[in-house]
């Protein structure tokens, strides 16, 4: 600024004897020291910037450090609290791990049964697998296990039109297919549920989606049974609606994946309790 000033006075002083020549140096040189001036306030706001940044910056690496510090001495309390277990305690514990020797065959038992059942749903899945893929697109048809359960997802596309609960000529290769392994397990009960979009429906004898849902439940049923001879004790048909869906029913695409049929092939509950308890014995 000092600078700036006695050019300024200089300027003023000289005008009247100074040359052009002079005074357009002297300007060029007022306009350096003005850039420079520019320059120097702009850099010393960076400054100010950045050191605004470090400051949060090491707050919270204080709070960081003063949060491990608390989080330390609560550790050492509980390594403490640990180390001064009652000789009580310990008979307790003891006491505990000879009761759960004791039903170690028990459990034992279970885990064999649970093997027995996870070996024979893979065999299902690995021949369901096999037989309804061919000539059929993945996204159409799945086939996963869950626990103790076989679940076969089928588009409502390769079943049914829409709106409607009458299986197409298509729906029969998958389902004769599906019939030929769920009869080679007669020890099995298989589920059929009916899923909707979100969409209303009402015509003729439909007056919902739960109308909608649970004739083309029984639809499926009707054909494991009449045509590819399922026994119907094993059979339950359910609809479920609109109100498990996989996705939300927000676009055409989501409401086709929605629409499905679900066959669910899992053990009699009774065999499987039967099955433990033989094993535990």
């Amino acid at each position: 600024m000092k600078k700036i000033s006695f050019i300024l006075l200089a300027t003023v002083i000289l005008s009247s004897c100074v040359t052009k020549k002079e005074f357009v140096a002297l300007q060029a040189e007022k306009q350096k020291t003005e850039k420079e001036l520019l320059a120097v306030k702009t850099n010393l706001q960076k400054c100010l910037i950045e050191k605004e940044k470090d400051d949060a910056q090491t707050f919270a690496l204080k709070e960081q450090v003063k949060y491990l510090k608390q989080d330390k001495k609560t550790a050492l309390k509980q390594v403490e609290n640990l180390t001064v277990l009652t000789q009580s305690s310990s008979d307790n514990i003891k006491s505990v791990i000879s009761q759960l020797s004791e039903k170690d065959k028990y459990i034992n038992g279970i885990r064999d049964a649970m093997t027995q059942k996870d070996s024979l749903n893979l065999a299902i899945k690995y021949h369901l697998t096999r037989n309804l893929t061919e000539g059929i697109q993945d996204k159409d048809i799945e086939v996963n296990v869950e626990k103790t359960v076989v679940f076969i997802s089928i588009s409502d596309k390769l079943l049914f039109k829409s709106g409607s609960y009458n299986v197409t000529d298509n729906a029969y290769t998958v389902l004769e297919k599906i019939a030929k392994v769920v009869n080679d397990q007669p020890e099995m009960d298989v589920m059929i549920e009916g899923h909707t979009d979100s969409t209303p429906i009402k015509r003729d004898i439909i007056q919902d989606n739960w109308d909608l849902s649970a004739l083309r439940a029984t639809s499926i049923t009707r054909i494991l049974q009449y045509k590819y001879g399922v026994q119907p004790q094993r059979l339950i048909a359910a609809g479920r609606s609109q109100y498990v869906p996989l996705v939300p029913n927000n676009s055409p695409e989501n409401k086709a994946k929605n629409r499905r049929t679900k066959i669910i092939i899992m053990p009699r509950l009774n065999q499987f309790f039967d099955l433990l308890e033989q094993d535990a014995k």
